[in-house]
């Protein structure tokens, strides 16, 4: 793929869309493509995480840990997947495994970091996609709280 394809492919997932052209440049430069056979395991459940991975082709099959409660998961192009391992030490939830063939696009961790000191505006507009996230999850979970309010 061409750099421009790259940067427009990051474009396309709202995490990296908020850092704009200039730092998708940069992770676009420093992230790795991988291929996988259909079956073969891109990581497990457990494991320490230390990148984001962006489902370019195929799929995965996303398969809870023994820790979790979450169904199974499919995950196709465009997905992020690990998306907290981008800002901080974590273990990935589930197993992630090549339902076909498939290619991933590999974030690291270092790397992300490196261009958000790099573009301070990057690391401001993505503090405010976070903030605006937490922001529905807690007014979601408020209105759960009164819903089972309701119900005792």
């Amino acid at each position: 793929m061409a750099l421009e394809d790259d940067i427009a492919f990051f474009e396309q997932v709202p995490t990296f869309a908020a850092l704009g052209r200039q730092a998708l440049q940069v992770l676009a430069i420093g992230a790795e493509a991988r291929h996988l056979q259909s079956g073969s395991v891109l990581f497990y459940a457990g494991e320490l995480a230390d990148a984001a991975y962006l489902v370019q082709e195929g799929s995965l099959l996303l398969e809870p840990g023994t820790f979790t409660e979450r169904e199974e998961h499919v995950a196709g192009p465009g997905a992020l997947i690990g998306e907290l391992a981008l800002l901080t030490d974590t273990v990935a939830p589930a197993t992630a495994i090549a339902r076909e063939p498939t290619t991933v696009v590999r974030v690291p961790r270092n790397l992300f970091r490196k261009t958000l000191e790099g573009y301070p505006a990057a690391a401001q507009r993505l503090r405010d996609l976070l903030a605006a996230r937490v922001d529905t999850w807690t007014q979601d979970l408020d209105k759960v709280r009164r819903a089972l309010k309701k119900e005792t």
